[in-house]
């Protein structure tokens, strides 16, 4: 039995970067290894756009702000935050 193979994260992406990437929501596989920074890893290769995002993102797993170094657990939900702009 291949208990990897239904190991997912759902990642949601947020205002410029779903706007780039054409794109709010994906669902991607998952090592039981894999820290932020290697699913972002993965994401910048295959969504080549997404790279000139990076050094100002800010990571949420279910909804609590993490470092690229947290460990990321099946069935858990990775928000891509880019700095927002606001003003009165």
């Amino acid at each position: 039995m291949d208990y990897n193979r239904d190991m997912t994260v759902t990642i949601l992406l947020f205002a410029s970067v779903a706007e780039a990437m054409g794109l709010r929501k994906l669902i991607v596989p998952l090592e039981p290894t894999d820290t932020v920074g290697e699913i972002l890893d993965r994401l910048v290769a295959d969504y080549p756009v997404l790279a000139r995002f990076v050094p100002n993102l800010l990571f949420a797993l279910d909804e609590e702000y993490v470092r690229p170094s947290a460990h990321v657990g099946s069935g858990t939900t990775l928000a891509l935050i880019p700095p927002v702009s606001g003003g009165c």
